[in-house]
């Protein structure tokens, strides 16, 4: 018998239906009825599906580690990457190569810049001594509202203005993208200003979402790039929290770059880059979950503000 038609076989002699499992295994429904029909896209990749597959035979009472075992040698993509890999930087990191000051070059520059001011000296005193004089007749006089020798002045261009940005909308956001997240007709919720109905995470069993998936958050979709100086979100009262703030120019984790991050982390969190950040989309990504009151885990975000310049 397949893995699928096992999970649903031991699902039917304990009695449970698939929405009980689901309530059980925080697992959704939809996934659940795929599983047992042996298709596993929905999972988002071999690491989620055994992971689902063990979380499931559990509660059924099936043997986890046959069903994981039989998935691996007929299911398994043959060049699956690691988590680690996955998160590894496409382009490796470089150090900046600090180099001593080029006192050839300063000295050049400073001669170059000595002889300039001579130059212009020399020119306005010529330009400011009087005219011979060339016969009888008034001397020329410049004319009204204009002066005789006009200063040049250099203007200095103004520092941009940080002030307050709005997202143009707030979706939720998971391993498999924006069609993936927790809690997706909430998620508008944490950016309408209004604490007393947060957006929150699904509930999971552990901090660690149940070995289930790597993290869940929030995408904030600017509307067009913008540069993100500062971001304020307010979160449950709980402690536990492990978030990263990412950013970038397209609505998928990969190209989403950690710019800040944070750990136990609760109330009022102020999350600002070392280094003012440039794109379109933001992601509140959440990678360990507080604890609540009835012995699971979720996070709730209740408002999120930014600062940047437009």
């Amino acid at each position: 018998m397949s893995i699928g038609g096992t999970l649903a076989q031991a699902r039917r002699k304990t009695g449970l239906s698939v929405s009980q499992v689901s309530e059980r295994t925080r697992i959704r429904e939809a996934i659940i009825r795929d599983i047992e029909r042996d298709d596993y896209t929905s999972c988002g990749g071999d690491f989620y599906a055994r992971g689902n597959i063990r979380s499931i035979a559990q509660v059924v009472g099936a043997d986890p580690a046959a069903l994981i075992g039989e998935y691996d040698e007929t299911m398994r993509e043959p060049a699956e990457i690691t988590a680690a890999e996955a998160l590894r930087p496409s382009m490796p990191i470089k150090a900046v190569d600090r180099r001593g000051p080029n006192w050839a070059a300063t000295l050049a520059v400073a001669l170059l810049a000595a002889v300039g001011l001579l130059v212009y000296h020399i020119v306005s005193s010529s330009h400011d001594a009087p005219p011979a004089a060339a016969g009888p007749g008034p001397a020329h006089q410049p004319a009204a509202g204009t002066a005789a020798h006009p200063t040049p002045t250099l203007s200095a261009t103004p520092a941009s203005a940080i002030v307050a940005l709005t997202p143009v909308k707030a979706v939720a956001f998971g391993p498999g993208g924006a069609g993936d997240g927790d809690n997706p007709k909430l998620a508008a919720l944490a950016i309408a200003g209004s604490s007393a109905k947060p957006w929150y995470t699904d509930f999971y069993q552990t901090a660690r979402f149940g070995n289930l998936q790597a993290g869940t958050g929030l995408l904030l979709d600017m509307g067009r790039p913008m540069t993100i100086t500062s971001v304020r979100i307010t979160l449950g009262s709980t402690p536990g929290a492990d978030i990263e703030l990412r950013a970038g120019g397209s609505p998928a984790l990969a190209d989403l770059k950690t710019v800040a991050r944070a750990t136990d982390a609760r109330g009022v969190l102020r999350l600002q880059p070392a280094q003012s950040v440039r794109g379109r989309y933001l992601l509140i990504w959440f990678t360990q979950l507080p604890k609540d009151s009835s012995g699971t885990y979720r996070a709730d975000v209740a408002d999120v503000r930014l600062k940047g310049e437009t």
